[in-house]
């Protein structure tokens, strides 16, 4: 028995170790599966380590880095992507400025358009060359600062800029250089620093004879072109959206917090020196807060934008003298969220309405929204503004300027000169009238033309 009993202990003893042996081999295999899966990670955090362990090292210094280096340089180097926008009436784009374009302004005699830019340049832009493939301009350098606001004196050949950091203006005036080109030049000293609250416009009176300086609380400055202030007015608004100089100078207007507008008449002598800043009137008929506003060319005209969603045209050609109040003409629905900018063209046709990055664009004769822009700018839309000949309306809020033809105030025209055809007796203001009919229908049909 005790024989038989050696083999059977014998045979256990090797079952055990070839099972024991087995299991050691299933774990030694999943240990080595698990080292290799953790192996690329450890790999891919290797040269980090190496390079912080072997900064000194004659190597790193050679490889790595140069490359890391390189890679900085170039991101500095590469400059954020120009917004891409397309559209049919879309008449050029101006590209030049390497930042972001806060201001607009065309001259009065309508030959150019000014814009400033956080690249410390002041851009000068011919209006002949809105049309052309290449858009000529003159460069002004705003040394150590930026401008944020800039509008021309009436000649043309001068213009103010409010500068970001300075917190004042800065003159320059357009001189001859050697090589018998022009460039505009900046006056050796500043205006006096006026007052403490962030600036939200400025304008010239096309008089010439004073300045508007306004402020975000409730002070609007009346100055001499020397910086002397004549006038201080308080708008009691609680605070300042907006304000301009009307463009036949007699005028300073106001909105803010409260639903109306605020117009006062600069006042000067026969002879020239400054008498007082008296209440002119008011457009009262929002239901809250006004974005912004905007004159006609001869000031017959105001049109405003408000928080209610509404925009509404006016008729200021008023004896305000006599308490006569304007005339509102016509009120219009619109999607308005800020910020949010109005354009009425000169001729008071057509009115333009930014929100954003997108701009409406409205007949005034019905009210109708006629045009709309879309996605127009990378960035939120600083300016707006047509041109003195009402073809065109601009816009700015990223590196570039849009120009767009104003196909609204064709129409309108074509539509009013039709009107006043039918009832005119008189051949030689039927010919008059008839010409112009003509000539807005074919710039239309050229625009829509070269669209499709």
């Amino acid at each position: 028995m005790e024989a038989a009993a050696v083999p059977g202990s014998a045979w256990l003893a090797g079952l055990s170790l070839v099972l024991g042996g087995l299991v050691l081999w299933l774990v030694l295999v999943l240990l080595r599966r698990r080292t290799e899966e953790a192996e690329p990670s450890q790999k891919g955090t290797e040269p980090v380590t190496i390079d912080d362990q072997d900064v000194n090292s004659e190597a790193a210094s050679k490889t790595s880095v140069p490359k890391k280096q390189k890679q900085l340089q170039r991101i500095r180097k590469e400059k954020p992507q120009q917004h891409n926008f397309t559209h049919p009436l879309l008449a050029s784009a101006l590209k030049g400025h390497s930042g972001s374009i806060t201001c607009l302004d065309f001259s009065s005699n309508g030959k150019y358009l000014a814009s400033c830019s956080d690249d410390r340049t002041v851009r000068i832009w011919s209006t002949k060359d809105f049309l052309e493939r290449e858009h000529r301009c003159m460069r002004a350098n705003v040394e150590l600062d930026h401008a944020t606001l800039v509008r021309f004196y009436p000649d043309s050949r001068a213009f103010i800029a409010w500068l970001a950091n300075g917190d004042t203006l800065r003159l320059f005036k357009m001189t001859k250089k050697e090589d018998g080109s022009f460039t505009y030049a900046a006056l050796p000293e500043d205006f006096p620093k006026l007052h403490r609250a962030p600036i939200i416009n400025i304008g010239v009176a096309d008089t010439g004879k004073y300045i508007m300086v306004a402020f975000s609380d409730t002070t609007i400055l009346i100055l001499d072109t020397k910086g002397d202030v004549l006038a201080t007015i308080n708008t009691n608004q609680m605070n300042n959206t907006f304000s301009a100089v009307s463009p036949c100078g007699r005028f300073v207007a106001s909105c803010g917090f409260t639903p109306d507008v605020k117009v006062w008449e600069v006042c000067f002598s026969k002879s020239g020196d400054f008498r007082e800043v008296t209440r002119a009137f008011e457009l009262k008929g929002h239901t809250a807060g006004v974005y912004s506003f905007s004159f006609s060319n001869d000031s017959r005209r105001m049109a405003t934008v408000s928080k209610d969603g509404t925009w509404k045209l006016w008729d200021t050609d008023v004896e305000y003298k006599k308490q006569q109040d304007p005339y509102l003409l016509l009120t219009g629905r619109c999607q308005v969220a800020e910020p949010c900018r109005i354009a009425l063209s000169p001729d008071a046709r057509a009115l333009a309405i930014s929100s954003r990055t997108s701009i409406f664009v409205y007949n005034t004769r019905n009210g109708e929204e006629e045009e709309r822009f879309e996605g127009v700018h990378g960035e939120h839309i600083t300016d707006l503004a047509f041109d003195v000949s009402s073809r065109f309306l601009a816009s700015c809020g990223d590196r570039a300027i849009r120009i767009f033809h104003n196909t609204t105030g064709y129409r309108a025209v074509v539509e009013e000169m039709k009107a006043l055809l039918k009832k005119a007796t008189n051949e030689s203001t039927k010919q008059r009238l008839q010409q112009q009919v003509t000539s807005a229908q074919n710039a239309l049909d050229t625009i829509y033309g070269k669209g499709n």
